[in-house]
């Protein structure tokens, strides 16, 4: 294809340039977002009388036909013919409207054009991912009510600490993919101004209406600044850091699934449709699906890093660099959307072993602080409540025995402060029970925290809705 902005060379671009160069076969993803973005700005050209009302209405049904005839397409089969989204949409709307299609172009830039294509897309992916994660987190909740009884031990180092409901353990994850989904509704407030107008970089010498074309595709107002408007990519990083930091929870989360699923925990199983056998070992049922999740963190914390990378030395205000913006930004986007697919399955359909989490909740070391605070109440120091029980813990362990196995003229040897109710804390339940703290994993507490979850993920998904719809 002749180069469609290129009257004053003398050569047609090289083949190997054109491979090099050309970006349809990644933003042709841009093509719902760029007709919509056009469509305005015809709207506007034709409003403020630098072209027609009736050429205005002309475009604008042009644009409706090439979008219904793109989306039959293969974009495939023209990613070597046309260099970009904008020179295939300028192409095809010559076949429907002629020579009136050169119009369009009037008082904008493939700079500001990209720049607004690519907020309006992101604007509604991010509602998708909101919905998702809102979706999963649903799933969790359901987790939770279900086995609000069973009670696990927690760990820090990966060594037993405390026991704690497993609700509380999923309603912790509930909590950070909440943190998550405010982080892209800020980045998403930040992204909702409109660069279309800035040009180039300087601005436009017509009397374009920049207010009128932000309000029409659902912006909250033009950008500021015509260089800021086109070499900004912030809004793409800060999905792409807010998706990186989702990865790290839903792979923290994977990691604790596969060590629940493991002979060594036994907490939890997981179901068959979502494990896989081994190639050698016929007895193997492996948790690939959670393997891959936590091992795709990498893909979403490189998309990060790629784009910094690619930022952080260019000049004011657009350089082609910032064409390799979408390719780590589309697939953070579709990574994130496939983990949520398989993961609310693997959620959904896993068993808790509760006979198991009993067991492990027995250990009586778990219940040293319930011993150490019985003496904290009892008046005793801080510090030296935690010499004693910690004596203790060296005793039974010297003595191969457990903390509830020494007798009670043993704990009355290191404190006269112990009374035989001492032996009571020894119990899960009581444990449980016994937290007082908010936010802890006391059951009234969790219980309660289950229901103020299912309310506001009640009042978001209605609000996610409405965003969607908003942007139609």
């Amino acid at each position: 294809m002749k180069k469609l902005w290129g009257a004053r060379f003398k050569a047609e671009l090289h083949e190997s340039a054109k491979k090099f160069t050309y970006s349809l076969g990644v933003d042709h993803e841009l093509l719902g977002a760029e007709i919509k973005v056009s469509m305005a700005h015809a709207l506007m050209l034709g409003k403020v009388g630098i072209i027609s009302q009736r050429d205005s209405r002309v475009l604008v049904s042009g644009l409706w036909k090439v979008l219904a005839t793109l989306k039959k397409k293969s974009i495939c089969h023209m990613i070597n013919e046309y260099e970009d989204i904008h020179t295939l949409i300028q192409s095809e709307l010559e076949k429907k409207v002629g020579k009136l299609a050169r119009k369009l172009h009037t008082g904008r830039s493939r700079n500001d054009l990209v720049a607004t294509s690519m907020r309006l897309y992101l604007k509604e992916k991010i509602v998708t991912v909101l919905e998702a994660i809102t979706q999963f987190q649903a799933i969790l909740l359901t987790q939770a009510e279900k086995n609000r009884s069973v009670i696990i031990p927690g760990y820090t180092h990966l060594q037993r600490a405390q026991v704690v409901l497993l609700a509380h353990h999923f309603l912790a994850y509930v909590e950070m993919l909440e943190r998550d989904k405010s982080r892209l509704l800020d980045a998403r407030k930040r992204m909702n101004q409109c660069p279309l107008g800035a040009g180039a970089l300087a601005g436009s010498g017509l009397s374009i209406h920049r207010m009128f074309v932000a309000k029409l595709l659902g912006f909250e107002k033009p950008t500021a600044n015509s260089l800021d408007s086109v070499s900004d990519r912030d809004f793409a990083l800060e999905t792409l850091a807010a998706i990186a930091i989702l990865f790290t929870h839903l792979s923290r989360l994977a990691e604790d699934l596969i060590l629940w699923n493991s002979q060594e925990f036994g907490f939890i199983v997981l179901d068959d449709q979502f494990s896989t056998g081994s190639s050698l070992m016929p007895h193997k049922k492996n948790p690939d699906i959670l393997e891959l999740v936590r091992g795709k963190s990498g893909e979403a914390y490189g998309n990060l890093i790629s784009l910094l990378v690619t930022m952080k030395g260019l000049p004011l205000a657009y350089n082609r660099d910032m064409q390799e913006d979408k390719k780590p930004l589309f697939a953070s986007l579709h990574l994130a959307a496939n983990a949520f697919s398989v993961l609310n399955g693997v959620v959904r359909t896993l068993r808790v072993d509760e006979a198991n989490c009993e067991r492990a909740s027995k250990d009586s070391f778990l219940f040293a602080t319930d011993v150490l605070e019985y003496l904290v109440k009892k008046k005793v120091p801080f510090l030296e409540a935690h010499s004693i029980v910690g004596s203790l813990v060296r005793r039974a362990v010297d003595s191969h025995s457990t903390l509830s196995g020494l007798s009670f003229e043993t704990y009355r040897k290191y404190s006269t402060a112990f009374r035989k109710d001492v032996f009571d804390l020894f119990d899960p339940k009581v444990s449980a029970a016994g937290k007082q703290s908010f936010g802890s994993t006391k059951p009234e507490l969790v219980a309660r925290q289950i229901r103020l979850a299912k309310e506001r993920l009640k009042d978001e998904s209605k609000r996610f809705k409405q965003m969607r719809h908003q942007q139609r």
